[in-house]
């Protein structure tokens, strides 16, 4: 198992607070520091999308997230797009349920029936947070490319 967040993957997100992409924009929930995050503006629903450059497409396991607390996704749900499909719809993968709290959580994903994914969508239909921010300062997806 490794993070499948190397190379020339691509990355957008639902909305980014007042619009300051260099205070809370997506890239940092992937520089692997405490001191940053991406923050959401707020409303519902949030998420975030991943797109992986492997042709075959990958195989999940796990997705880990670090939240503030205060500021976490409420019963959360893994959508998915494969590489088997013609279809630009993402499909219901697993529902995931943080805890608020500001450590790493890892969400276990079945690998069996996740395999040739070319893009994950990470939905955060509700939130902790009164006004629906959500707020992340860590981001790793770990699997297998596929072979």
């Amino acid at each position: 198992m490794q993070s499948l967040l190397v190379g020339d993957y691509k990355c957008r997100v639902s909305s980014v607070l007042n619009k300051q992409t260099k205070e809370y924009g997506k890239e940092n929930l992937f520089d692997k520091s405490e001191e940053t995050c991406w923050n959401s503006h707020q409303g519902t629903p949030q998420f975030i999308v991943i797109q992986f450059p492997q042709e075959n497409g990958v195989t999940l396991s796990s997705v880990n997230i670090m939240f503030q607390g205060g500021f976490v996704g409420k019963d959360c749900e893994i959508l998915t797009m494969s590489t088997n499909s013609d279809s630009k719809e993402f499909i219901h993968s697993c529902y995931f349920y943080p805890k608020d709290i500001n450590t790493t959580q890892q969400f276990p994903i079945d690998s069996i029936k996740n395999t040739n994914i070319k893009q994950i969508k990470i939905l955060f239909p509700q939130s902790t947070d009164f006004f629906g921010r959500i707020t992340i300062y860590q981001l790793d997806i770990l699997g297998e490319p596929t072979l």
